[in-house]
């Protein structure tokens, strides 16, 4: 039997919808928006964010998906909420309250965090507990392949360009790698600075255009990896890391209840990571992965927390999957940047550094007994995107929202081994 929802989405079907709403109704809540948004009635906190985030996402996501090239190779409708939002705030076209309501709503408001909690939770109680174990034991295996590319290839591309092996490796290898932002750019800047001396900010600047440039080329690259797989669907499991584990497709009847419960579950396994991580060296959300592993694979969690944990997922991807893009655009995406840095060579090196990891991480994914292109997509683009953000766009360029745990281990725990690295590599200069 059909939920009221379902019933609803069928009746919508063959008609021309956006956010499954009729066009002609969209765009009339649409206009409502960008009146209040321009007259500076919009309100502030999570009501004025949230609703211009959805209604440009879904409008942006909309368009992306419907726009044939975009579609096909350029990353649909993920894409174009990113950088169709990041351009309005680059030409001022979105009012400076605006853009702070956002922005404040995803910084402080926590509203990247809260997305990632639930989606974290929801992929891996839904997951199998085989395919934790199967996955697990061989995941190091392309990853550390990835690490090794990058550095031989940042150091190849340091010596014919003549800007120093070393220097290339710290500037450009290692923040293509090192999981973005927070966990990349920020302390490994200040790892450069005790090293080498120089102000953080110094190093910074050197290494957010890296940082923004790969994460680029890897939504791109993420989109083109989907058409590969649908062009020789042998090369992927559609979401699915091994042949024969199958996960993330579970059809079941949730109700609103559920939703609540996978809400507090994904929140209070947030806050739990959080305080182990005042004296577990590692990142929060890499303890929150363990954790949920851990208990998933142990069996004790009942039923009820689990099917929530996964009926909570499966709203928030579906729901707010483009709002969060748009938020991504305009807090974290800067235009200037991309564009300062888009000097030949350094888009070359940057290109080819990207290219690399993603060809050897789903090659050797291939030979431990991954499906290429999800091995590539994991493995590979979860090291070079930028962190929990670039997490979001890929997966969503590549039509892949299960394999978020998988991303995460990446950017996380992988992004942790190249911090070490980079103390190594610093000494060396």
């Amino acid at each position: 039997m059909m939920s009221q929802g379902e019933i609803t989405e069928e009746s919508n079907r063959g008609k021309i919808t956006i956010f499954n709403i009729p066009v002609a109704w969209f765009l009339i809540i649409l206009l409502i928006t960008l009146m209040a948004m321009y007259t500076g009635n919009l309100p502030a906190g999570m009501i004025g964010a949230i609703l211009i985030m959805m209604i440009l996402g879904e409008f942006f996501g909309w368009i992306g998906d419907n726009t044939p090239i975009l579609r096909s190779y350029l990353g649909g409708g993920a894409v174009l909420s990113i950088f169709g939002s990041a351009y309005l705030v680059h030409m001022n076209f979105m009012p400076e309250e605006t853009t702070g309501i956002i922005t404040d709503f995803m910084q402080t408001g926590g509203f990247l965090n809260f997305y990632i909690a639930g989606l974290i939770t929801g992929s891996i109680l839904g997951l199998d507990s085989k395919v934790l174990l199967k996955v697990g034991s061989r995941f190091a295996i392309p990853l550390l392949a990835g690490i090794t590319t990058a550095i031989l290839l940042g150091g190849l591309a340091g010596l014919i360009v003549g800007d120093g092996v070393i220097k290339t490796i710290l500037i450009i290898a290692f923040p293509v790698m090192g999981g973005g932002m927070g966990l990349g750019g920020i302390p490994m800047s200040q790892l450069y600075a005790d090293a080498l001396g120089n102000d953080p900010s110094y190093y910074l600047s050197l290494v957010v255009p890296a940082i923004a440039l790969a994460n680029l080329f890897a939504i791109i690259l993420a989109s083109l990896l989907n058409g590969l797989g649908n062009k020789y669907p042998h090369l992927t499991g559609n979401g699915n890391m091994m042949p024969g584990l199958h996960y993330g497709k579970k059809k079941t009847t949730h109700t609103m209840s559920h939703m609540g419960i996978g809400l507090i579950t994904g929140l209070a396994f947030f806050v739990i990571s959080q305080m182990l991580g005042e004296f577990i060296p590692l990142h929060p959300l890499a303890i929150m992965i363990v954790l949920v592993a851990v208990l998933k694979v142990s069996g004790i969690l009942p039923e009820i927390i689990v099917d929530g944990a996964n009926a909570w997922y499966q709203f928030v991807g579906k729901n707010w999957t483009y709002a969060l893009l748009v938020g991504i655009g305009i807090t974290f995406t800067d235009l200037n940047v991309i564009m300062d840095a888009l000097t030949l060579e350094y888009i070359i090196t940057v290109g080819i550094i990207v290219i690399g990891v993603t060809f050897t991480a789903g090659f050797v994914g291939k030979l431990v007994g991954f499906y290429p292109i999800e091995a590539a997509i994991t493995t590979g683009l979860g090291m070079a995107n930028m962190g929990g953000t670039g997490d979001v766009s890929v997966l969503a360029a590549s039509k892949r929202m299960d394999l978020m745990p998988f991303n995460q281990i990446s950017s996380t725990l992988g992004a942790s081994l190249i911090l070490f690295l980079a103390s190594i590599f610093a000494n060396l200069l």
